[in-house]
Order: C-alpha cells, then structure tokens, then sequence
C-alpha cells in the first residue's frame, strides 16, 4: 500500500504501470504520474481476475459441472479483455476524446484510467439501481 507516492512518482521509469494489489499509488503519485505520460492500470481492474475466476468456480458449483482450463482461460481473457477496453473507452469519453463524448455530461479534463474505472463502475450500479428500483 502506498508504494508509489508523490516523493519517489518522479523517479519511476515505465511506459505503463500495472498495480498488483491493496492501492499501490497514492492520489498525488497518480497524478503525476498521469502528467508524465504513465497510464496506470488500477488494482480494482487487474485484480478483477482472481475475482472473476471466483465466480466461475461458484456457476460450476451450482451447475455440478467441472469446466476445462483452458475454457476458464479463455472466459477470463474475453471478460477482462472487455473490461479494460470498457475503461479505456470511458476515459477517452470523460477526456472529450471519442466519438461517444456527449455535451450533457459533465466534463472531466484529464480524467486518468482510475478515474474511468470509477465512473464506469459508478455508473452501471446506478443504472442498474434505477431499472430495478431500490431491492427489497
């Protein structure tokens, strides 16, 4: 926790960096890092796998079925490969940098990835909470 922060982001050499786990970045980290041109990848989408999996499992269990690896594997990397495309997309909304930026919706300059993942996540539970209404 806090490994990357605002007295050593400066001193990082990458093109990219992928958190692992347990927010590895501080706010201030993040941002300069966003400055310099370092996208940051962050551990509430990497660690979506292990959580994804989980859930494989728990469909396996109730179904009474046993799926193969590389059938898992390949779920997983659809799934994922969706998910950070997702985020990606939402980031280049919120910086005015697609096709789908619309003018009702507030404008976030300079928006990074973790940004996006929020806002993206924020959004669905939302949309979702309208379309069923508040449960039970």
């Amino acid at each position: 926790m806090n490994q990357i922060r605002s007295d050593n982001a400066l001193r990082v050499q990458a093109r990219f960096l992928v958190e692992a786990a347990n927010g590895p970045t501080t706010p201030m980290a993040d941002r300069i890092l966003f400055d310099r041109g370092i996208p940051v990848l962050p551990d509430i989408l990497t660690n979506a796998g292990g959580v994804t999996v989980s859930y494989y499992e728990w469909v396996q269990n109730l179904r009474m079925e046993e799926w193969e690896p590389d059938v898992i594997e390949a779920k997983l990397k659809q799934k994922m490969q969706r998910a950070t495309d997702a985020v990606i997309d939402k980031q280049q909304e919120l910086n005015g940098e697609s096709h789908a930026s619309r003018q009702d919706q507030m404008p976030l300059p300079n928006a990074d990835l973790r940004i996006a993942a929020y806002v993206l996540a924020i959004s669905r539970v939302a949309r979702t909470t309208l379309e069923r209404g508040i449960w039970p």
